[in-house]
């Protein structure tokens, strides 16, 4: 179960590392909401387990992860749909520099074509979860954008496919207690 997750970890940290890299994208704090669908299912078992994991915490714990994890750049949350939220601090420089926090682990590759009016494909390939995946981005302004993607990983020895939808949209220009990546 933990490779698993940290596949669906990695998925849902590409999808934020190449969120609005393509066009200048608006300074502040940031949510980016991921719904992923497996072909085993296995991922919304994950899914729920680790909502479960979440609900049974006592509000200290809580809070003490809730802190950790906005000392490394962001909150995270269950979104509409049993689709999984984070909230993320995008600086002035990563915003001018185009540049959106990347997480995700191992040795990954991005691909973006060239944007055609509003739109770009993105391709990535990942070594450490072994994964790839292609997609299609679909910008509004500097404050928005959606994402579908397919993905395909291994899972407990047998070949995963994923799908993503997500999305982005700029909140505010202060990020609050939520610290930029470095």
């Amino acid at each position: 179960m933990k490779k698993f997750n940290t596949t669906l970890l990695a998925a849902a940290a590409l999808v934020l590392a190449t969120g609005a890299a393509a066009q200048t994208t608006k300074p502040g704090l940031w949510e980016i909401t991921n719904k992923m669908q497996s072909s085993s299912g296995e991922m919304e078992k994950a899914m729920a387990n680790m909502e479960k994991q979440l609900a049974s915490m006592s509000p200290e714990q809580r809070k003490q992860m809730q802190d950790m994890m906005g000392k490394q750049g962001m909150s995270m949350g269950s979104g509409a749909g049993g689709g999984m939220t984070m909230k993320m601090c995008i600086t002035k420089e990563m915003a001018e520099r185009n540049e959106m926090p990347q997480q995700q682990q191992g040795d990954c590759k991005t691909t973006r074509s060239p944007r055609s009016g509003n739109t770009m494909k993105i391709a990535y390939t990942c070594s450490q979860p072994p994964s790839s995946g292609e997609g299609e981005m679909t910008f509004n302004g500097d404050t928005a954008y959606t994402m579908k993607m397919n993905t395909t990983s291994t899972v407990k020895g047998k070949p995963e496919k994923m799908t993503m939808d997500a999305s982005g949209k700029w909140l505010s220009a202060d990020c609050g207690n939520i610290k930029p990546r470095k």
